[in-house]
């Protein structure tokens, strides 16, 4: 983990992302790669001529700078090696450009223009092949020692989340791969065990739990995390990108769109 990308964007996530980004950036002696997209909307209805957009931009330019002075003052008091990329466009694609050469994506689950729930997270992580660390606003510091609890069906996305996880899973206290078993269906891609005799290959214990579906799926891996006081939560990814719309799974779209918890969600897919 010591390319750390982290998305900039004046929306209710952003402190507590920084702060990740920092704590990981310590913790591996890592860079924050800091991406700033200005996204422009190409037109608007009744502005035939793009007259209102031509006079919209410097205000959106000027508010993207007054954002980068107090993030670089803050950033400027902190020991830790960084650099800051500014960009016009889709932040999306911006930020797919640099997940190329990063170790982790750091994003927020909030979306500043609609104040609900952003898209970004789930796109990057069906889209890019970096693990995408989402941020919930009330999010605490990173604790990269703490324990972990993994989602773990031992379905492809599974797997390849737990590999991807590796650096992380190394660092913690105690890592528990959870199975959450629906009643009357019991079906995995790999046994269970499989995936904890894969991480003693690489020196790390873990337990493996089959907790009953006795509510959602989402809520009950929420509630194994918490219940072990967790400082993060991994899981893969299930989606993928047709005709420009991203399509999930129902538990991959609770956990990143709507994470009902101060907990990060490391996914993968």
């Amino acid at each position: 983990m010591k390319s750390i990308l982290l998305h900039i964007d004046d929306d209710p996530c952003l402190d507590a992302r920084i702060q990740v980004a920092l704590d990981l950036a310590r913790r591996f002696n890592g860079h924050v790669t800091c991406v700033q997209a200005i996204p422009f909307v190409v037109g608007m209805p009744g502005d035939f001529y793009g007259s209102l957009m031509a006079e919209l931009i410097p205000v959106f330019e000027e508010r993207a700078d007054d954002l980068k002075a107090r993030v670089e003052a803050d950033l400027g008091d902190e020991d830790v090696s960084w650099t800051w990329v500014q960009l016009h466009g889709n932040p999306v694609e911006q930020l797919l450009k640099f997940t190329n050469l990063s170790d982790v994506a750091v994003v927020g689950c909030c979306d500043p223009l609609r104040k609900g729930a952003s898209p970004l997270a789930g796109e990057l992580a069906i889209r890019s092949r970096t693990p995408v660390l989402v941020i919930p606003p009330t999010s605490p510091r990173l604790d990269c020692d703490g324990p972990v609890v993994v989602a773990w069906d031992g379905s492809p996305e599974s797997c390849r989340a737990l590999r991807a996880a590796l650096p992380l899973l190394a660092c913690a206290s105690s890592v528990t791969l959870a199975t959450v078993e629906e009643e009357g269906k019991r079906e995995y891609d790999l046994p269970p065990t499989d995936g904890a005799e894969y991480l003693s290959r690489h020196g790390i214990r873990s337990e493996v739990v089959e907790l009953p579906a006795t509510r959602s799926i989402a809520q009950v891996l929420i509630d194994a995390a918490t219940s072990r006081k967790a400082s993060y939560l991994v899981m893969g990814v299930y989606g993928r990108p047709r005709l420009q719309e991203i399509v999930f799974g129902g538990v991959s779209r609770e956990l990143l769109a709507h994470p009902p918890l101060p907990l990060p969600v490391l996914a993968y897919h």
